[in-house]
């Protein structure tokens, strides 16, 4: 029977992506999908789901898989049809997996960072919070009172984090 294991490449090494829970699907989602419609409605580049590889390091390679990434057009030249992409996103959402240490899930976003990404949002639904990490900038957590923004990265883009957050319950 195939393994429904998926991974990542660190340093040239294999790494088990941990398993994700349908809330993990659901909060990355509902924040995914509102970035995605604004970058599309300002024509400000692509953006990619969570299966997308991003070669951030060679020699070992270090090819990651975000929970969605947002690259602009001035730095996107193609999207190639059969490789992954060799760049950095500007923008990346990391959503903690139920089975993600915090120190596992920090390593993660610092991966990010060092590669180039200008804005990680770290999405933790459990704590429900998401935490805006930047380099040189410390790092700051919002709670569903906020607005979530998007900066330098996505002018204008607004998110109350009270959409994200809400209870879903159905009868």
């Amino acid at each position: 029977m195939p393994s429904n294991e998926r991974y990542e490449l660190i340093r040239g090494e294999l790494c088990a992506l941990p398993d994700n829970s349908a809330e993990h699907g659901n909060k990355t989602m509902r924040l995914s999908a509102p970035v995605a419609l604004f970058v599309e409605e300002n024509d400000l580049g692509e953006c990619f789901a969570s299966e997308t590889r991003f070669i951030i390091e060679e020699n070992p390679d270090t090819v990651l898989a975000p929970g969605f990434a947002f690259v602009s057009h001035t730095r996107l030249n193609s999207i190639p049809a059969k490789d992954y992409l060799s760049i950095a996103p500007d923008l990346v959402i990391e959503t903690r997996s139920p089975n993600d240490s915090r120190a596992e899930f920090a390593l993660k976003v610092d991966r990010w960072l060092r590669a180039g990404t200008q804005v990680v949002w770290a999405l933790d639904p459990a704590m429900r919070t998401i935490t805006v990490h930047q380099t040189g900038v410390t790092p700051q957590t919002l709670t569903v009172e906020d607005t979530l923004s998007g900066g330098n990265v996505l002018p204008g883009f607004t998110f109350s984090l009270r959409r994200l957050f809400r209870k879903v319950v159905r009868e």
